[in-house]
């Protein structure tokens, strides 16, 4: 017997539900075994599993098996699908998981929320990393922006939560000028699955325009452009990058002026495929959101992976700094 079946109302007519035959016990060990269907007036085009708001398995497919491993806890589980319409619909399971009572592999130190697969590559503590690459003019619009100015000074020892920050400087006089700093962190072609890890800080919530935290890839083939920014006062919503369109598009899920003197942690959680990317997740200070967007990659003939970081100045071009803190990004 099923554990639950939770149907949500979707657009127009659709009927559907995601029913989950395993776990049919919420008390469970590690790995958890998880055999679920889903169903649609309309195909079935993806299923996927979220642990604590993170992505850690998807099917193109109706209907799933597989075992998970899940550190012990308590866990909020969700089983999320999609029909070919866009339609999103999810069985969400809170999952008390124990010692199992056999012995299990020891899980590859990661510093992602959760266990990640062997491969996994965690950059940490990028912001104390030398070697940020920066620009004013490439940061505005068709990359060809007002000037500003800007500056980054590493290895700050306040405002910061592990005794080293980078702090950020944005001014000048021209409205709506912008400056963007990014980190080369070396190629590698096959890596499919990101989680963009990082703390911020302001002195002024009134101040920005927008910040912006993004993750590019790229395999010698096509540009994977992971854009993201609280666009603070243009909605006051997360935007994503319709990356081959070339343009910020809102996602509805809110984000105001963040509270100044504060540290705020921000998680990304996203994924390609061969051609296109895919927003799944963020997590803003403890509030986890799915996002489940898809765009088309663009041409490129390069191979890189590097984090970004961009300051977006108002109509007033009103002067502000920002912290980051314990930026990592985790990959496989």
């Amino acid at each position: 017997m099923c554990l639950c079946v939770l149907m949500l109302v979707l657009a127009g007519t659709s009927f559907a539900d995601v029913t989950v035959q395993s776990p049919s016990n919420t008390s469970v060990t590690s790995p958890v075994h998880f055999v679920a269907t889903a169903t649609s007036t309309n195909p079935i085009t993806a299923i996927r599993i979220y642990v604590d708001g993170v992505s850690v398995y998807l099917t193109n497919s109706a209907s799933l098996d597989t075992s998970v491993t899940i550190a012990a806890g308590q866990h909020t589980t969700v089983v999320q699908a999609w029909d070919s319409t866009g339609a999103v619909f999810k069985n969400t399971i809170l999952l008390t998981v124990g010692s199992s009572s056999s012995p299990t592999p020891t899980p590859t130190p990661s510093a992602s929320p959760t266990p990640s697969p062997s491969g996994t590559t965690v950059k940490s503590d990028i912001d104390q990393m030398p070697g940020w690459e920066n620009c004013t003019v490439c940061a505005g619009a068709g990359a060809a922006g007002p000037s500003a100015v800007y500056s980054m000074t590493e290895n700050v020892l306040s405002p910061a939560l592990d005794g080293k920050s980078a702090r950020f400087n944005l001014g000048g006089s021209t409205p709506y000028s912008d400056a963007l700093w990014w980190k080369q962190l070396g190629g590698n072609n096959a890596i499919k699955n990101f989680t963009y890890d990082l703390n911020f800080y302001i002195t002024n919530s009134q101040a920005p325009q927008a910040l912006e935290f993004d993750v590019n890839q790229s395999n010698n083939v096509y540009k994977f452009i992971f854009g993201t920014q609280c666009n603070i006062k243009d909605g006051a919503q997360w935007d994503v990058w319709g990356n081959a369109s070339g343009n910020w598009l809102h996602t509805g899920i809110p984000c105001t002026a963040p509270a100044a003197y504060t540290w705020h942690h921000l998680t990304w959680q996203f994924q390609r495929t061969a051609t296109q990317v895919i927003y799944v997740s963020l997590t803003y200070d403890g509030v986890t959101h799915y996002v489940n967007r898809t765009y088309p990659a663009r041409p490129n003939n390069v191979s890189e992976i590097n984090v970004a970081f961009q300051m977006d100045g108002d109509n007033k071009q009103t002067a502000f700094s920002a912290w980051l803190d314990k930026v990592s990004l985790t990959y496989w």
